[in-house]
């Protein structure tokens, strides 16, 4: 038989228990590592829309390039 374990007034299993535990520790391990929001590129300050849209397309290009 399972041992018996009483929590909040109730009857629980240890295997219930078990279960728990490992679910919320690998829960609690995924939520820490999947990370955050990937960080913004600093902003472009240009003196007109045609050096920006300059701007941007160097950098799209740079990306292509460098995958």
């Amino acid at each position: 038989m399972v041992a018996q374990f009483t929590v909040f007034g109730r009857q629980v299993g240890s295997h219930v228990l078990a279960m728990l535990t490992l679910g919320t520790t690998f829960a609690g391990s995924y939520l820490a590592l999947s990370g955050g929001e990937k960080p913004t590129s600093p902003p472009i300050q240009a003196s007109s829309t045609d050096e920006e849209k300059f701007i941007r397309d160097f950098i799209a290009k740079a990306e292509k390039e460098g995958k």
